[in-house]
């Protein structure tokens, strides 16, 4: 017999004109699941926002999306005129081939001269004084230089500069890093904008979150990991999540210390908005298979002990037991009762 099942014990008969007597309902001790609960509101907000800027200062010459527009990764969002960053680009792009080619004509000097005094020493000759090739086998008489070593540093410089012009050329298109939804835009054709001012903010809707807040009370029992249930206005059906982030630190609101919490969903729908409520209940304790009994029944909890009345008949018997987890509904009891005694269940 459940819990839940309650029987009517020692109702009195009726007198005409007299009080009519207190109903006194007495439910069977089971075993069962304890579960305890902590509700919050909280907002459904996108996982992860991008700012999106460009990488130049220019002139926007086209926008491709608006805010509420879902794009793919990849996909083109707005650009910039093009034209000074692709000059600088060609322009750093022959300078490094100039680099390259000046290394190269150091590279074949420098064997030449190696292979000039590795002549002169096999045919045991002295090496003429007037000719490059005798002077050293590398560098410069008395410079201490490496002609090598300076172009290839030079190649390097050129190298860093054709990236990073060919970054700020990329960086004229802003594309979607990720899948979402644009959540603003700021600018439009015609405009100049500044290199790193936000221009676009895109959001990862296909990812989405619940951010929520709890009185320290609650708080304190929340970890990352535990399962939530989420409930929509717009939804018939409640949806799971799950805990991914509790702040540590709480911000007072006048009265109360709340701190963050951030609720993931296991499956989130397609249709959800960005901003709208959702009610939130974090499962923070669960016992199962446990002696128990409705959460009204137990008094004057104090050191793990409780007071119930237990019913026989119709008289009750006030009895101290040991209580474990207190629940929503329910309360462990792991000590004092036995399995199919019955107590009041409210007094």
């Amino acid at each position: 017999m459940g819990v839940a099942a309650g029987v009517a014990l020692g109702v009195a008969r009726h007198r005409a004109g007299g009080p009519k007597p207190a109903e006194v309902v007495a439910v069977v001790v089971d075993k069962g699941e304890v579960t305890l609960d902590v509700a919050t509101t909280g907002t459904v907000r996108p996982a992860t926002t991008r700012q999106l800027s460009f990488a130049v200062n220019g002139t926007i010459e086209s926008v491709a999306v608006r805010a509420g527009t879902k794009v793919a990764a990849g996909q083109e969002l707005a650009a910039v005129d093009s034209a000074e960053a692709a000059s600088e680009a060609n322009e750093a792009q022959s300078g490094l081939d100039a680099a390259q080619e000046r290394l190269a004509a150091a590279e074949n000097q420098a064997a030449a001269v190696t292979a000039a005094a590795t002549a002169c020493a096999t045919a045991g000759r002295p090496v003429a004084p007037a000719s490059p090739a005798a002077c050293v086998t590398r560098g410069y008489p008395g410079t201490g230089s490496d002609p090598i070593l300076d172009a290839r540093k030079a190649v390097n410089r050129a190298a860093r500069a054709v990236d990073q012009a060919r970054a700020a050329l990329e960086g004229t298109v802003i594309t979607a890093p990720i899948a979402g939804t644009v959540v603003s835009v700021a600018g439009g054709v015609g405009d100049n904008v500044t290199a790193g001012k936000t221009v676009v903010t895109l959001a990862d809707t296909y990812d989405m979150q619940v951010a929520t807040d709890f009185p320290e009370a609650d708080a304190g029992s929340l970890a990352a990991g535990q399962t939530a249930t989420i409930t929509l206005a717009d939804h018939d059906d409640a949806l799971t999540g799950k805990v991914v982030q509790v702040d540590p630190v709480g911000t007072p609101d006048g009265t109360l210390v709340r701190y963050g919490a951030v609720i993931a969903f296991a499956d989130p729908p397609r249709d959800l908005l960005v901003g709208q409520s959702a009610q939130v209940a974090v499962r923070v304790g669960a016992a199962r298979d446990v002696l128990r009994v409705p959460s009204t029944a137990v008094h004057d909890i104090s050191g793990g002990s409780g007071t119930v009345l237990v019913r026989a008949g119709d008289r009750s018997t006030a009895r101290t037991v040991t209580v474990g987890l207190r629940g929503d509904r329910y309360t462990a009891v792991t000590a004092g009762l036995t399995s199919g005694e019955q107590v009041v269940r409210s007094w």
